[in-house]
């Protein structure tokens, strides 16, 4: 039998609810993403309390609330104490994330679920990985090895390839293959015939348009709107895909000359961009050359200002403008006060970039068509006066009482227990007037002028013992070079270092944003008043598309070519889950599924995978050769179980025929073009081949149309007459191969 693969959703699928998954394989349980949505309901968390306490390690795809605003509550109240694994940015974003959703809450509520103090715990046990790097388990895990891989949907964003005897299992939810100005496309399509593959059905009907033509309609229509004299609100993100928009708006004004005002508005707006500036490496390779080349960084805006609390929007100058404020749902935040301010003025625009959340104030305003009223809460907080001050104060001075008499009561038993269970005897350093009965006698000639300090201070009882410090025995391990000690001890964590900085949206060097230090250092006692209001909405409102996401079209094209040997599709409407369902059953792989919320689905590879051990004679035969970070070799060998029932691989007893010559390796068509032009070779593609020289022509045949596309057989052809060119074309292909 192959790897033993489970996965148990335990919330997101049917449905656009977050996302959180149960992946078991063999028995090491991986919690893949742990999200909430912006209403922060805990019913929606009842099943990954069940199993909070059993998960062995967590794994962050992006960071947004959707993929990881359940951490600290699960951390705090449901019994989640794995070790948690993400990319740098999706750990610092999602940390500034997490602030800020806290942050727009505690203005407008009681928000009681979390704290900053539980985000930052639960963030400090992230272990930070690069693309591409491999993190072997040891224990427990013992053979797994996780590496997060380019997602190209959010900075950072991560598609999880987790391997165990050979096998992979692919987590790929929310990946764009189309390179945009801030991320290089997903690497999905890099990965040939995996065991498993979970994604997400959640774009699988929705069809895109060109970048550029959705680059232009979008600076048109905010063009349009200014010159109106209307403002533009734009409901995003703290951190994710606000990035790609703040570039085309930045190269929009830069082209079309605009002097309109943009603002970029969250309570960590200057952290962000901070951060963001120092992870260019995690960029597109255009950034990376740009910056390589000029030394600038993209992220130095010259036309958004960058904006930490509303009073600053209010006192800008009066006129048209852009602003982009979180939150992206319109639940709260500072999208939500704008939008209840703006709605009514038919000059002014709401524009949606994503499809909102399900039940929140944007996906009702993205209805079609809008509704033309609605309903929503005000809240803000004030400050206690009067009557409401002093009984505030009078119960904060009652509760300072009672810790105060708690405290010294605890005191008090903690030294009781210390003078242990005897209670008639007395420390012999404490002056006791008690003991006046020494007096006379004790005191001598000197009188009664100093006795108190000579005999209550050191003469001690008869019944006590001898007076002496605290004595602790030294428990420290030694062995034959002398103590031993933890070298962890000495080590300033990274967490440690930045702690400061961190918190409450502090950027690189330790400054903490205005507006989220006033908020947290803000001590005054204070109250939160609501009420409800009937917005009439006059304004215009528009959605397009720039979640980031690839579409229907795109998804079915590189599913059918990664070809997985089991699909598991997760997250995404009923329609379009099963929609997409049908098509793999039908295009990509006979083994489907789609399972509810709580029901548990064995994956376990059909294939059957031994270990066997390779017998020393057996390796001192074999010669191998270097194929990228393996080495190859032919054995011809026979199996036999070893005294320990292991199987192994020895040479054979008999003569052994020769075998036929294999060639390894992939060859892609446009890097040996490239590899030929450095040769000297002219060289073109011409109707799908490639035409080398003047006579000679090679070509990839194959069935194409199997299951899997290029990872069913193929072959390359190489044609044209037997002259000098066609050997040294030959010699030059077989070069690219490993001949075994």
């Amino acid at each position: 039998m192959g790897t033993s693969v489970q996965v148990t959703p335990l919330c997101g699928v049917y449905n656009e609810n977050p996302l959180s998954y149960l992946v078991s394989i063999d028995g090491f349980n991986f919690l893949v993403d742990c999200g909430w949505n912006d209403h922060f309901d805990p019913s929606l968390l009842h099943p990954l309390s069940k199993v909070a306490p059993t998960i062995d390690a967590v794994l962050l795809s992006h960071p947004d609330t959707l993929h990881l605003g359940a951490l600290p509550y699960a951390m705090k109240q449901l019994g989640l104490a794995a070790p948690v694994f993400s990319t740098e940015p999706v750990y610092r974003l999602g940390l500034l994330t997490m602030y800020d959703q806290f942050l727009s809450r505690k203005q407008v509520s009681e928000f009681d679920l979390f704290t900053l103090d539980d985000i930052d715990s639960a963030f400090q046990s992230v272990t930070k990985l690069t693309y591409s790097q491999n993190h072997h388990f040891s224990g427990k895990g013992e053979g797994i090895v996780i590496a997060p891989h380019v997602a190209g949907h959010l900075l950072g964003g991560t598609i999880w390839k987790i391997t165990k005897d050979g096998e992979d299992v692919i987590y790929a939810v929310d990946f764009n293959h189309r390179r945009e100005r801030h991320l290089n496309g997903t690497v999905l399509g890099s990965f040939v015939r995996p065991a498993v593959l979970i994604t997400d059905a959640y774009n699988a009907l929705n069809n895109q348009p060109y970048r550029r033509q959705k680059d232009k309609e979008f600076g048109d229509i905010l063009k349009k709107t200014l010159r109106a004299g209307g403002n533009v609100l734009l409901p995003i993100d703290t951190a994710g895909r606000v990035l790609e928009l703040i570039l085309i708006l930045e190269s929009y004004w830069a082209d079309e000359n605009l002097t309109y005002p943009i603002y970029f508005l969250t309570y960590v707006a200057s952290s962000t961009i901070d951060y963001v500036k120092s992870f260019l490496e995690w960029m597109s390779d255009s950034i990376a050359k740009s910056f390589e080349q000029t030394r600038e960084n993209i992220f130095l805006l010259k036309y958004i200002t960058l904006l930490i609390n509303k009073a600053e929007l209010d006192n800008a100058p009066d006129g048209p403008k852009v602003v982009l404020a979180s939150m992206a749902s319109l639940e709260t935040g500072f999208s939500h006060d704008i939008f209840v301010e703006w709605a009514s003025d038919v000059k002014n625009l709401v524009l949606f970039t994503e499809r909102g959340q399900y039940a929140t104030l944007a996906r009702m305003l993205q209805a079609d068509p809008p509704p033309k009223a609605v309903k929503v809460t005000v809240s803000k907080r004030v400050p206690l006066v009067g009557d409401e001050l002093i009984a505030y104060e009078e119960e904060q001075n009652r509760i300072k009482k009672e810790e105060a008499l708690k405290a010294s009561l605890m005191k008090e038993e903690e030294l009781k227990a210390s003078q242990g269970p005897d209670n008639n005897v007395s420390d012999p350093m404490v002056v006791d007037a008690s003991n006046d009965h020494l007096s006379a006698e004790a005191a001598g000639p000197r009188g009664g002028g100093y006795r108190d300090i000579l005999i209550d201070g050191f003469v001690p009882p008869s019944t006590s013992i001898a007076p002496m410090f605290p004595c602790y025995e030294n428990t420290s391990e030694w062995d034959d070079f002398g103590e031993v000690i933890n070298p962890d001890d000495y080590v300033i964590k990274d967490e440690d270092m930045d702690q400061g900085a961190m918190h409450a949206g502090g950027d690189i060097n330790g400054k903490l944003d205005e507006g989220a230090a006033s908020l947290i250092l803000d001590t005054k006692p204070s109250k939160v008043i609501s009420d409800e209001r009937t917005v009439q909405v006059r304004c215009s409102l528009v959605y397009m598309d720039f979640e980031g996401r690839s579409d229907g079209r795109s998804i079915k094209n590189i599913l059918s070519h990664v070809a997985p040997l089991k699909l598991v599709l997760v997250h995404g409407s009923a329609e379009a889950t099963e929609h997409l369902k049908q098509h793999c059953l039908k295009h990509v792989c006979p083994h489907v599924y789609a399972p509810q919320i709580e029901e548990t689905i064995d994956v376990t590879s059909d294939l059957c995978a031994y270990k066997v051990q390779l017998s020393e004679k057996l390796m001192s035969n074999v010669l191998f050769k270097k194929l990228g970070e393996y080495e190859i070799a032919w054995v011809d060998a026979e199996v036999e179980k070893t005294e320990n029932e292991m199987l192994a691989l020895v040479p054979v007893s008999s003569q052994v025929p020769p075998h036929k010559s294999v060639l390894v390796g992939d060859l892609k068509l446009a890097d040996f073009k490239q590899f030929l032009s450095s040769k000297g070779v002219q060289v073109e593609f011409s109707g799908g081949a490639l035409r080398c020289g003047e006579y000679v022509t090679l070509r990839k045949v194959g069935d194409t149309t199997q299951k899997g596309g290029s990872s069913g057989t193929q072959q390359i052809v190489i044609e044209g007459p037997l002259c000098e060119d066609y050997y040294k074309i030959r010699e030059y292909l077989y070069s690219q191969f490993y001949l075994l």
